[in-house]
Order: structure tokens, then sequence, then C-alpha cells
């Protein structure tokens, strides 16, 4: 039997997931138009949200956990944020880059912490996303800027991860 709290982490990590690629599919539906040269660093970071998705995925089907009830909520609030991000210009989609990847590095760190001592198969399934998660946050610092005119994205983006994380926990 899987304790309450791993099963809970996996199914908000896998929800997470799924925002994580709405929100680089909304990004490709305008870069395709407006921003070509950063199209295949899109492609590339969404192919590794929809690998740790699939991580996720056959974790809780293995371990029979059901998904988060949240997890539309996910898509649709990644595809709306993916999309204004985009539409607000490329530094807003390396800034949304950056905020939503140190909000769930930040929130790793403690799962990690957490399911080493209480749960091995999820502890290395949230460490196998790690090294992506901490590259697709340092190419948002490097392509992003710190200007004060991102500061607004830069708080929407963190605080509605934040809320769509704490969300998940309850759903």
């Amino acid at each position: 039997m899987i304790p309450k709290e791993v099963a809970r982490i996996v199914r908000v990590d896998h929800a997470g997931e799924f925002g994580a690629i709405s929100i680089y599919n909304a990004q490709l539906l305008v870069a395709k138009f407006l921003y070509r040269d950063i199209t295949v660093q899109l492609k590339e970071m969404l192919s590794h949200e929809i690998e740790h998705f699939e991580t996720f995925d056959c974790w809780l089907k293995e371990h029979k956990v059901r998904h988060c009830y949240a997890i539309w909520f996910w898509s649709l609030g990644g595809y709306c944020l993916g999309l204004i991000t985009a539409l607000f210009g490329r530094k807003a989609i390396w800034v949304c880059t950056e905020a939503v990847e140190s909000t769930v590095l930040h929130h790793l760190e403690w799962q990690l912490s957490y399911l080493e001592k209480n749960n091995k198969s999820a502890y290395q399934a949230v460490l196998s996303i790690q090294k992506d998660e901490r590259e697709h946050q340092n190419l948002g610092k490097v392509n992003g800027s710190s200007s004060l005119y991102y500061s607004p994205i830069r708080l929407v983006v963190k605080h509605s991860t934040k809320f769509a994380i704490w969300l998940s926990t309850k759903l």
C-alpha cells in the first residue's frame, strides 16, 4: 500500500507536467509565427515535459494510484499562461519558464527529502526530472530578463504555480 502523502506527491507532479506540456504547446503556437528562432528550444523542453509526464503516469498506473482531479485545471491554466506570456514577447516566454521552474524546483527539494525516507520508487521518479527542470530554469534565466518590466509576469506565474500545486494537494 502506497502512503497517502507519497501518492499525493506523485499525483501533483503528474498534473504539473500536464500543465507544463500545455504551457509549451501554447508558447509554440505563437512562436511558430513570431519567434521562429526559439521553437527548437521550446520543442526540446516540451519533449522533456512529455517524458516527465509519462514517468509519473507509469508510476501512478503501476501503483494503482488515481490521477489528480485538477489535471484539466492544470492543462487549461497552463495553456492560458503559455499563450499570454508568448503574446507578451520572447523574453516573457523565458521569464515564464524561469518562474515556473524555480517554483517547481523549490517544491521538488522538499519532495525528494521526504521521498528518500519514505518511498524509493517515487523518489527515483521525482529525481529523474530534476536535472531537466534545472536546465529549463537556467535557459529561462539566460534568455529572460530581470527587468522590473517583467516583474508582474514573474509574480503571476510563480503565484499561479504555487496555487495550482496547493489546489492539487487538496483534490
